[in-house]
């Protein structure tokens, strides 16, 4: 598909939710197994997303 603009917007957005959510279930997931808190749960999913998300930001814009 050579016409397809794979770096546009929404696009990109639709990315990011996708990766938010897997990285919300890994970070949530490995906390889950170490036996923490739910509010440590949640704080390890939102630094596993952002860190997934930015990633994969930096590399789609080359």
């Amino acid at each position: 598909m050579k016409g397809y603009d794979r770096n546009c917007p929404m696009c990109r957005f639709m990315r990011s939710l996708a990766f938010t959510g897997v990285g919300m279930g890994l970070g949530c997931g490995v906390a889950y197994l170490l036996g923490a808190s739910y509010q440590n749960m949640l704080m390890s999913g939102i630094v596993v997303s952002a860190i997934i998300v930015f990633g994969m930001q930096k590399q789609t814009r080359k």
